[in-house]
């Protein structure tokens, strides 16, 4: 499962985090945190529990 976000640096969207892990907000809401390949900036990717946990299941590491 490719999970992609927005990265705030080079503007460009749909951004497929490398080293990605879920980790789970101080509100209980979840999010993805990665590295963009091009320019190495830390991408995070705000997703529902269902995404999440789907995420997860599919082998994407929790944080």
């Amino acid at each position: 499962m490719a999970i992609t976000g927005y990265c705030v640096k080079c503007k460009e969207k749909n951004v497929e985090l490398q080293g990605a892990a879920i980790h789970k907000t101080k509100k209980g809401g979840y999010m993805a945190k990665g590295k963009h390949g091009k320019c190495g900036t830390t991408v995070c990717s705000i997703m529902s529990e269902a995404k999440a946990k789907a995420a997860m299941a599919s082998g994407v590491p929790a944080g």
